[in-house]
């Protein structure tokens, strides 16, 4: 049995932060059912195409293991399904722009009427403030969470990362809070509200930042490459920025991805030093202790890089880690896609789609000895459409057969079912 197996999740979920979410719960084995607009879609079906005619990359590796109904909340006897979905289901997952669930008719109360055990989760910008109303993307939510003012070297731009912290870090905030929200009905016997706020997200992975900006009131940020008249958090380039001095230095091959992120622990300064040929530097008290390697850090690692340009990353890396000194190779994606250990732990999984054939995905990234995740196949468009009506909400054929003629569940179908 699977973690989360008999819960049912009302999936209202599009585009990244809350479809993220989701997954993570169909992945523990809830059953996930993905309401689409019919004929149209989650809108990432459509975007970033690299094959006609076939669902997108953008959706099929945010929208695993669920299965999709389309639905026609503005029809009548669409509206009247939802009801019965919302009744049927125990969380309700939006990431809707604000009141956009409101308008349709299903505010928190009245879904609390319908359903008063239903749990409704919802993925936001902002929390409640100035901003609660508007929209946010992944790089607003970057922006404005505090991660792109101190990413990037000091004389340069602020910049975003490529992981996408706002999205996905809030959809996985958000599954954790709904799982939460799960064990508390399991005493309370009710739902509640779960919000999870893009920026909130963003400061919360952010937080040894906002640390640094109280340090400064007593004194510079001395770990930092720029820590002398200034008044916020700077940025850092690749300095740690904690209490081990690190630095990615350059490697064999010349690619733009051959580099290795060191890091100089007191108890490795040693064995750096013999490994670069320079012994003489391991007592001399110029260099010996952090204290004295801090003002010349630079010269620190221009020393270790003239070492590791001699060795491949993966070779600097073995040899580093025969002597417990953390280091980390940067890996490209090409890299990763093909590394056989990440496959071999569900990390990077091949799919088969029914239409697209074998792509590459992330998996779980909670391992759970007794709820294995098994990534399927995301759904195409409507696929269950019949078989939730007819499984989850106990409709007759002949009702399923009005709602298709109602134009509820898309274009009238042509067929009837048996």
């Amino acid at each position: 049995m699977k973690a989360l197996e008999g819960i049912k999740i009302l999936d209202f979920t599009h585009v990244q932060s809350g479809p993220t979410c989701t997954q993570l719960l169909a992945w523990l084995g809830a059953d996930v059912i993905k309401v689409e607009r019919p004929g149209i879609g989650d809108i990432t079906r459509g975007q970033l195409v690299d094959i006609p005619d076939v669902d997108s990359l953008y959706f099929t590796m945010l929208n695993s293991n669920k299965r999709s109904i389309t639905l026609d909340t503005k029809n009548e006897t669409g509206k009247e399904i939802l009801i019965r979905l919302i009744k049927s289901c125990d969380v309700l997952v939006e990431n809707f722009a604000p009141g956009a669930l409101d308008r349709m008719g299903f505010p928190w109360e009245r879904i609390q009427e319908l359903n008063p055990r239903m749990i409704y989760a919802s993925v936001k910008g902002f929390g409640p403030g100035p901003y609660e109303d508007c929209k946010v993307y992944e790089n607003v939510a970057q922006c404005t969470g505090g991660a792109a003012s101190t990413t990037g070297f000091d004389d340069g731009p602020p910049l975003v990362t490529g992981a996408q912290i706002g999205d996905s870090g809030t959809g996985l905030n958000l599954a954790f809070g709904i799982v939460a929200a799960l064990f508390q009905r399991v005493t309370s016997g009710r739902g509640q509200r779960v919000q999870a706020a893009m920026q909130d997200g963003v400061l919360n992975l952010a937080r040894v930042k906002l640390r640094d900006q109280q340090r400064l009131a007593h004194g510079p940020l001395t770990e930092y490459p720029v820590n002398t008249d200034v008044d916020e958090t700077p940025r850092a380039g690749n300095a740690s920025g904690g209490g081990q001095p690190g630095w990615a230095v350059r490697t064999k091959g010349g690619g733009p991805n051959d580099y290795i992120y060191v890091i100089i622990q007191p108890p490795g300064w040693a064995y750096y030093m013999e490994l670069c040929g320079r012994p003489e530097l391991i007592d001399d008290p110029e260099w010996s202790t952090p204290a004295a390697r801090l003002p010349k850090l630079d010269e620190c690692f221009k020393i270790i890089e003239e070492w590791t340009l001699t060795k491949t990353k993966l070779e600097v890396m073995d040899i580093l880690n025969a002597r417990d000194i953390p280091c980390g190779p940067i890996l490209s994606m090409k890299e990763i896609a093909n590394e056989p250990a990440l496959r071999n732990t569900g990390t990077v999984v091949e799919v088969d789609h029914p239409t697209r054939g074998k792509y590459l995905t992330v998996g779980m990234p909670v391992k759970l000895s007794d709820s294995e995740a098994k990534v399927q196949s995301s759904p195409l468009l409507g696929e269950h459409t019949e078989e939730i009506l007819l499984d989850v909400l106990g409709l007759s054929k002949e009702e399923v057969n009005a709602a298709w003629k109602s134009g509820a569940l898309g274009e009238p179908a042509a067929k009837a079912i048996d």
